[in-house]
């Protein structure tokens, strides 16, 4: 029976997102993506590549609803014909570049959520599900890939909710990796920072008041000197980076390594 290997991708509708999803628009593959919105043109293109492709437009500032979908789903595929399953947490928000005291509560809250609160959650609904394929004697490899930032490791002035969020992730990584590992044919987690990359989020940065962000000038020379890798160099980093046959011996990583 043929197999193919399953990702799941989340923040795919721009940015490093959209990029890592047209790259993985490869024979064999399944791919489903999580995004505000569904994208036209990578329909097309995996209609054209004879790939599967789902689509769901979801806001992870609210993930109870695509948590429960996800776990529906993925009880309702014929897991002996899929060969590997993998998520890539990818999905995450900037708030407003000021001090915490100025930071809206409902832009911090919302930072949290998309960067924080839906990858646990996703990953908990990816775990339990493939779980069961592996109790039911599915013998494929599972990978959990969150895509964190330098930022997570380096405080920064009028960042904290991001930093946090991605501190977060990298620490909730270590954790689920020490879980799994007690697990026979537990999943592999990585926490990978991808680098600097030419997305809104820069964009962002470079716009900042720079009293209320005192490192916007590194922001604007970083751009400058042309350090910003594309969208589509960084994904292909990311995507290398799962192919790596040492994938999960070291839980928090960076591309740059």
């Amino acid at each position: 029976m043929p197999t193919q290997d399953l990702t799941i991708l989340t923040g795919a509708s721009r940015g490093m997102g959209l990029a890592m999803a047209r790259q993985l628009l490869g024979p064999g593959r399944v791919l489903l993506c999580l995004a505000r919105h569904v994208n036209p043109e990578l329909e097309h293109e995996a209609r054209a590549a004879g790939v599967h492709l789902e689509q769901w437009a979801q806001d992870l500032g609210d993930a109870g609803e695509a948590v429960e979908r996800l776990e529906r789903w993925l009880h309702s595929l014929h897991a002996p014909s899929i060969s590997s399953a993998t998520l890539i947490n990818n999905a995450g928000l900037l708030p407003a570049i000021v001090p915490l005291q100025d930071c809206p509560a409902d832009e911090l809250a919302q930072a949290l959520r998309v960067g924080l609160e839906a990858p646990m959650l996703l990953s908990g609904a990816f775990l339990r599900a493939t779980q069961a394929w592996v109790d039911a004697g599915w013998q494929g490899e599972r990978k959990l890939l969150n895509i964190s930032s330098g930022l997570g490791r380096r405080a920064m002035a009028a960042q904290s909710p991001y930093c946090a969020a991605k501190a977060g992730l990298d620490h909730f990584s270590r954790c689920v990796a020490l879980e799994q590992a007690q697990q026979p044919h537990g999943a592999k987690v990585v926490s990978l920072a991808p680098g600097v990359i030419a997305t809104g989020m820069q964009v962002q940065m470079r716009a900042a008041d720079p009293q209320h962000f005192p490192d916007r000038a590194r922001f604007v020379d970083l751009h400058q000197q042309g350090q910003l890798a594309s969208p589509e160099q960084a994904a292909a980093q990311v995507l290398a980076w799962l192919e790596r046959p040492d994938f999960g011996q070291s839980v928090i990583a960076d591309v740059r390594d």
